[in-house]
């Protein structure tokens, strides 16, 4: 299906890894000209070519920056001025006992995961709205709506990004204009794979064995009980930045595997 994106602009937040790597390849798939983000100018340089030779009639460019930088992000501003599509996806977690959580580690999650967002949606949206186009597509998680208590830092954060959604939306009434919220469940990333590769030391034993193990011993809730691919998450996200998708408007879209037992 042909989303109606090509040579629109896209900059995705943390995207030389992970979920936001895919939804980078997902949209430049669809033609989107892609800019990457991350701190290390190499990792990010290493994406931006690896999307040229996959995508040649797209023209992906370096976007390296510490967004948590006012400074930093001024000056990704002034380099890229204009863009059709932001997915804020950049952020960071870590298992914690709340205990642990004091008041530096709450000022860190908040800058990272809220503020830096909250600063590129305050430069760019003002411009969609002029421009009657924009996408903004925030990455939160499950456990925005269903903490689990291991990690209560990243929790607030995230859930603080749906009701950062929800107050952006109002702005876009009547505009073609979206601000929507991404919930993806447990996701096989990099650094999952790894984790879960580790823990299962029989070489014998295939990966899709040890998901399959770990998944029925630590994620009974699961209903699909496999970690989700982020090429999933990709596409579900390339499709929320189409033409075709205008009728989301501050929605919280949970794509959980089924891990939220509730209706809403």
């Amino acid at each position: 299906m042909d989303m109606g994106l090509n040579n629109k602009t896209a900059l995705v937040t943390g995207s030389t890894k992970g979920i936001g790597k895919a939804i980078a390849m997902e949209l430049a798939k669809e033609g989107v000209n892609v800019l990457i983000n991350g701190r290390n100018y190499e990792e990010v340089e290493q994406v931006v070519n690896e999307i040229k030779s996959k995508f040649p009639a797209t023209s992906p460019q370096n976007a390296t920056a510490d967004l948590v930088s006012i400074k930093q992000r001024e000056a990704l501003f002034d380099k890229y001025s204009s863009i059709d599509i932001l997915v804020n996806n950049m952020g960071i977690y870590e298992i914690m006992d709340y205990n642990d959580v004091d008041d530096t580690v709450w000022e860190k999650y908040f800058k990272t995961n809220v503020l830096a967002a909250n600063g590129l949606c305050k430069f760019y949206l003002n411009k969609m709205l002029k421009n009657n186009y924009g996408r903004i597509i925030f990455i939160a998680s499950e456990e925005a709506i269903m903490p689990s208590g291991q990690m209560p830092q990243y929790c607030m954060t995230k859930s603080m990004l749906l009701s950062l959604s929800k107050s952006l939306s109002k702005l876009t009434i009547g505009k073609e204009v979206t601000v929507n919220t991404i919930m993806p469940g447990p996701t096989l990333s990099e650094n999952v794979y790894k984790i879960i590769d580790s823990i299962y030391s029989d070489e014998n034993m295939a990966f899709e064995e040890k998901e399959k193990e770990f998944m029925a011993t630590n994620l009974p809730q699961s209903e699909i009980q496999r970690f989700i691919r982020p090429s999933e998450i990709g596409r579900l996200a390339a499709f929320v930045c189409s033409p075709y998708a205008s009728a989301f408007k501050s929605s919280p879209i949970r794509m959980d595997g089924g891990m939220v037992p509730t209706i809403y």
